[in-house]
């Protein structure tokens, strides 16, 4: 039988390491949603973590809990995932904020954070600013309710690391908050938020946004500090894009030749 989180447990059979699984998924999505910020990718940690347990479900003893250790496989697989892609923010961004907060003269507007924090979309791109260490403490202990234990057991360090990532994963995310809440003003006035214009940006450039949205576009675009060099950006390399069709590489002749046997022999 399967136990979640009995010492010393027996090797389930199949039948049963399946469906202890399937108890954890709701959970394990959660997690990869608020870390990896994407449904897509959420979709893909998960599937990779179902995959690479059953893959050894042998080695699962019940040393710890069936749900730790699938959200260890799933903590492994993201932050290698973020060295692979280069992507990962370096740790010393969180120091240096807690640097900032060592400065007594440093300070935020509460009511700025928390209105900020309220947004569900606006919390979550701040939480993407955080490293994959301190993004996982604080998603594990603050919305799973997991204890600091269990999360240094997930992660594989000790018990005061656990305790620094998390504190310092707090203050990171209060002062990401604080710094969006800065640029929110900066774009005060705009007729949408940043995402909401960039992610109709594509659309945009091909003319197929109707007359009010392509206007919303436009209006942002004209008041926001951020977003008009993105859609420079994006302008400049698709016209580079472009001109590939306007290259000499043609059809190498001995293909060509092999091409047209195959479709003559086809006839």
């Amino acid at each position: 039988m399967v136990t979640d989180g009995t010492a010393g447990g027996a090797t389930p059979d199949a039948g049963e390491f399946a469906a202890a699984v399937a108890e954890h998924l709701e959970g394990l999505y959660r997690y990869a949603l608020l870390l990896t910020g994407s449904p897509v990718n959420a979709e893909d940690l998960v599937q990779d973590t179902v995959l690479r347990a059953i893959e050894r479900a042998g080695q699962f003893r019940g040393d710890a809990s069936l749900r730790t250790w699938l959200h260890r496989i799933a903590h492994n697989l993201a932050v290698d995932r973020s060295r692979r892609s280069g992507r990962e923010i370096v740790v010393d961004q969180v120091e240096d904020v807690e640097g900032r907060w060592r400065d007594a003269d440093y300070t935020v507007d509460p009511a700025a954070v928390i209105e900020r924090a309220a947004d569900r979309v606006e919390l979550e791109d701040a939480l993407l600013r955080l490293p994959d260490i301190h993004r996982t403490a604080l998603i594990l202990h603050d919305v799973e309710g997991w204890t600091v234990q269990e999360i240094a057991l997930t992660t594989g360090i000790g018990l005061p690391a656990a305790k620094q990532r998390l504190r310092r994963g707090r203050m990171a995310l209060v002062s990401a908050l604080a710094a969006g809440a800065e640029r929110r003003r900066a774009t005060e006035g705009t007729p949408m938020r940043c995402w909401d214009a960039r992610r109709l940006i594509s659309d945009y450039l091909d003319h197929e946004l109707d007359e009010a949205r392509r206007h919303a576009v436009e209006a942002h675009l004209q008041g926001c500090p951020t977003c008009p060099p993105l859609y420079a950006a994006l302008v400049g390399v698709r016209a580079e894009v472009g001109r590939l069709r306007d290259s000499d590489r043609v059809i190498p002749p001995a293909l060509a030749a092999r091409l047209d046997a195959a479709l003559r022999r086809s006839g």
